[in-house]
């Protein structure tokens, strides 16, 4: 009887030992599901941040491919439309640059033909006549002439040069006070002096 109290009290001290490590078993398993569970909360948590931050990102990057203001932008329609009005602007320029020559062209031949002389010193050889006075009044001889177009007082001297008149440039200003060498009036008659005029 001994023998089968001392199994008794060893299969009774080995359950209640069994049952004490149970309870710490369960303990400690109690307490790696809660902390199983705080991961799994943690986890979705940062899965969300993550979500949060890649749509960020994809909205900064649709930013930068953006222009930076929308309104200050020309499409390509905008460009062919300015491209034509500003071929249409030069059309216009153009035509009024031929009845600019035109109108000069018609104020040299109203000038050459009440004149008598060539309106341009280069292409004109004007032949020289004899001018008993000189623009200023004086006695001196030489040979009226029409401003055109393009003349310079140097161009008109050596146009009457190679016609044999030998006048300078200094005797021309000196023969017409108050003519501006540097500005020209088309269609202003001028006195051109021969020296050589007796």
């Amino acid at each position: 009887m001994r023998k089968i109290s001392l199994w008794l009290f060893i299969l009774t001290f080995t359950v209640c030992m069994a049952r004490g490590q149970d309870a710490a078993t369960q303990e400690q398993m109690g307490k790696l599901s809660g902390q199983i569970q705080d991961l799994l909360e943690s986890r979705d948590a940062q899965a969300k941040q993550i979500s949060a931050l890649e749509k960020e990102i994809g909205d900064l990057r649709d930013k930068l491919n953006q222009p930076a203001v929308a309104n200050d932008s020309a499409s390509a329609e905008d460009l062919k439309k300015l491209a034509a009005q500003v071929q249409e602007i030069d059309k216009k320029r153009q035509a009024d640059n031929e009845q600019i020559l035109k109108a000069i062209e018609k104020l040299g031949k109203a000038g050459a033909g009440s004149g008598g002389h060539k309106s341009s010193p280069s292409a004109s050889s004007a032949t020289p006549t004899d001018n008993p006075t000189s623009a200023a009044g004086g006695t001196e001889k030489g040979h009226p002439y029409t401003i055109a177009a393009g003349d310079t007082v140097a161009a008109i001297a050596k146009a009457y040069r190679a016609q044999g008149v030998k006048v300078t440039t200094a005797q021309i200003l000196a023969a017409n006070p108050g003519l501006n060498p540097n500005s020209l009036i088309v269609g202003k008659k001028i006195f051109i002096p021969d020296p050589n005029a007796k």
